[in-house]
């Protein structure tokens, strides 16, 4: 049995990742929704909770979704558990440079207050990647979100995290689809975009856009 742990970005729960579980799971996938406290908990209280979760599947393979800073979540739960058996990692909009929508949201009032413990990781992102997971980054580059609030983002972004802030040197592949932050949660071709990449390790570069 292969499963799908998903794991659901900043100010938001488990019910944003309904749309994909969906999908996924028509697919074939069994899924799990992963609930955390983006703001109220460290990083890495949360990457307990999130280990502790992994470990009440019995499934023979278990792949990990994440959204935005979901995506963080679960590299730092795999920076922890080195003895986790390597499987794929799917990034959706996830700044693995660090955010600049976030540093600027933080200087705004009230902006510390709203971002609570997820200013930190947001804004130093993960330098390095998990050796032996194949790792893949679903951008968005349609331009509507956060980034409009905080005064605007230089460069091609999805309204909240730049594309060039989803680039490293390590991931297996990538691919950038004209969707924002918040609409790849509930886009059809995102959606075979990660059943595509959770299957092979690999997306398709040849799709029609939704």
């Amino acid at each position: 049995m292969v499963e799908v742990i998903l794991v659901h970005g900043l100010w938001f729960g488990a019910w944003s990742m309904y749309v994909l579980a969906a999908h996924l799971e028509h697919a074939g996938f069994q899924v799990r929704r992963f609930n955390w406290s983006t703001t109220g908990k460290s990083l890495q209280d949360n990457a307990v909770a999130l280990a502790s979760f992994c470990g009440q599947s019995s499934a023979r393979v278990i792949h990990l979704a994440g959204h935005s800073m979901g995506g963080l979540l679960i590299l730092r739960m795999l920076q922890n558990d080195h003895d986790r058996p390597p499987a794929r990692v799917l990034f959706m909009g996830t700044p693995l440079l660090g955010c600049e929508a976030v540093r600027r949201g933080m200087v705004l009032p009230g902006g510390k207050l709203l971002l609570g413990q997820a200013a930190e990781p947001l804004v130093k992102g993960c330098a390095a990647l998990v050796p032996g997971w194949e790792c893949g980054m679903i951008a968005g580059k349609l331009p509507f979100g956060l980034g409009i609030v905080t005064g605007g983002l230089q460069g091609p972004h999805d309204g909240t995290v730049m594309i060039a802030e989803t680039r490293h040197p390590d991931l297996s592949d990538r691919v950038e689809l004209p969707v924002s932050h918040t609409g790849m949660l509930y886009s059809g071709a995102v959606a075979r975009q990660a059943d595509v990449f959770l299957r092979t390790g690999h997306f398709l570069h040849r799709q029609r856009p939704e």
